[in-house]
């Protein structure tokens, strides 16, 4: 893997140089876009708007809009905004790992410490794992601030970027009724079927079904077959009764 940030986590006056790393992969199919008379594949260009002509990407810089005129922004510029975040994912304060609301999370990435046997590395990762706790920071990547907490996965430290608060919407947008009634005998035959469906987690089971089944028609197709559409089926219900629903749904859960 190649490192995407290079800079230290700060830790009280403890500073622990790492290298962060992606921790995802996209499995997403690569799909080009084609003009549909000849297949031929479309390009996309960087085009100066007043010459019409291509600019390489070397002769590109980043600009912000400022009174109809635009303030030419470089690399030194983003650093000197905030050189410190630049460089250090200072952890700011501790909080319960479990506080922390799924819908924040945005993306993750391995950390791994610049120089073999760091035990301040270890320190920090065993005490997260003992505490229950992830360290709440700030730190610039790719030229944008992100809020993110320290945690611990297995043996390493790993970065999750979250969102502002900010940027979650509220709810009170939305239209809901929160005037319905839901009997106790409906609460509990609900509670029965989410017991009935509990395991422990293992994500390691669920698979990209979907990718490998668009494969199957890429490859279908390929070789110059009629690739089959399965059609999607409703499942039957024989009640419109949601207790009599839930009874059932117990009922062929046992079946199964």
């Amino acid at each position: 893997m190649r490192s995407i940030w290079t800079g230290s986590i700060g830790f009280g006056l403890v500073s622990i140089p790492i290298k962060l790393f992606s921790a995802v992969q996209e499995t997403r199919l690569d799909l080009d876009m084609l003009d549909s008379r000849d297949h031929a594949n479309i390009k996309f260009m960087r085009v100066n708007e007043h010459t019409k002509k291509e600019v390489p990407y070397d002769k590109i810089v980043k600009g912000y809009k400022y009174n109809d005129d635009y303030v030419i922004i470089e690399d030194a510029d983003f650093e000197a905004a905030s050189p410190e975040k630049s460089k250090v994912i200072e952890i700011e304060n501790f909080v319960d790992l479990d506080s922390v609301n799924p819908m924040y999370y945005e993306s993750s990435y391995y950390t791994q410490p610049a120089t073999k046997k760091n035990k301040a590395y270890a320190l920090l990762l065993e005490a997260l794992k003992k505490s229950g706790k992830a360290g709440l920071a700030r730190f610039v990547l790719r030229s944008t601030e992100s809020l993110c907490i320290v945690h611990p996965v297995e043996q390493n430290i790993v970065i999750t970027r979250i969102r502002f608060a900010q940027q979650i919407r509220d709810q009170k947008e939305l239209s809901l009724d929160e005037d319905i009634t839901v009997s106790k005998k409906e609460l509990d035959m609900g509670l029965a079927l989410i017991n009935q469906y509990a395991e422990p987690l293992d994500l390691s089971k669920y698979k990209d079904q979907y990718h490998d089944e668009l494969m199957k028609i890429i490859e279908a197709k390929a070789k110059g077959k009629r690739p089959t559409i399965k059609k999607l089926k409703p499942k039957p219900s024989k009640s419109n009764d949601l207790y009599d629903q839930l009874l059932n749904s117990l009922q062929s859960k046992k079946g199964a």
